[in-house]
């Protein structure tokens, strides 16, 4: 996972913070910098972005700056104490058994041991500008997801990555349809078309509005994948996730696969390909099709 040091007239910005790690050596990292971190800038409220926030803010001194929507979702997810019995809800709700459930929970809380954000950040929203740096709003891989614009450069989070594409997961209290939002935001960022775009993970985009097409196309196949999974019986998300992603997976890679797998199924809802089904305690889906029978 990268983190980056923006230089500007005050001081560095540290955008992100990796996990928060006990062995983190900020000490030693910041003994690198030719002058202070003013302030700290978080994309996202994903642990390996936010998770050593506080550790951060306590090495530098500097303020964190957050999101207002990323931060309320931070502290619903990481500073609650029922989030592991929704999500877990959740999950049996879109057909994972119950005692998949509980090892897709407890991978789930090896990730939470590592983050420590920053409580009570300065909130910003998008089309603030911290020190010459625009903020916009690119959701989709998380809901209020934040990206950086100067000139012809961004700093992306996670938004755009190469050579793998960034999760999209619909979870409980997100937004309705995330690949939606997502598509949206590459869209813009294509017509942005930045020279070059830094990531959280991977080399940088070198040509970031033809990688955005290329990821557009992506999920476009993708849906196309999830359309084909479905037939004439209900399904669930869990089940799905299966014909998509294979059978063999880790219960932290199942989690992933089914949130994603989830957030395609509700993108095809909106289009009008699929139906949602199911009753108070179970969420299914089938195929729709105009005049009930399939395009050729």
């Amino acid at each position: 996972m990268h983190c980056y040091f923006l230089r500007g007239d005050a001081g560095w910005t540290l955008v992100d913070t990796g996990l928060g790690l006990m062995e983190t050596p900020w000490e030693e990292i910041l003994a690198q910098l030719d002058g202070d971190v003013v302030r700290i800038f978080i994309t996202h409220m994903h642990p390996d972005h936010v998770g050593g926030a506080e550790a951060a803010a306590a090495a530098t001194g500097a303020p964190v700056f957050q999101g207002r929507l990323d931060y309320a979702q931070c502290e619903r997810v990481w500073g609650s104490n029922d989030w592991p019995e929704r999500i877990a809800e959740w999950f049996i709700r879109h057909g994972v058994p119950p005692a998949v459930a509980d090892e897709l929970i407890a991978s789930g809380h090896v990730f939470a041991d590592f983050v420590r954000f920053a409580w009570n950040p300065t909130l910003v929203e998008p089309g603030d500008e911290i020190d010459g740096w625009r903020i916009l709003a690119t959701p989709g891989h998380a809901d209020g997801h934040l990206s950086l614009h100067r000139g012809d450069v961004l700093i992306a989070g996670d938004t755009l990555l190469t050579p793998i594409t960034p999760a999209i997961g619909l979870y409980p209290g997100s937004r309705l349809d995330p690949l939606g939002d997502y598509v949206d935001t590459l869209a813009r960022l294509a017509r942005l078309a930045p020279r070059i775009s830094y990531g959280g993970h991977g080399v940088a985009v070198a040509a970031p509005a033809e990688r955005c097409a290329e990821t557009i196309a992506h999920h476009a196949d993708r849906l196309d994948r999830t359309a084909a999974a479905l037939g004439p019986e209900p399904r669930s998300g869990f089940e799905v996730s299966h014909d998509l992603f294979g059978h063999e997976l880790a219960p932290i890679q199942r989690r992933f696969a089914v949130a994603e797998t989830l957030s395609h199924l509700e993108r095809l809802v909106y289009l009008g390909r699929a139906e949602r089904g199911g009753d108070d305690r179970t969420v299914t889906y089938t195929p729709r099709f105009a005049g009930g029978r399939p395009p050729l």
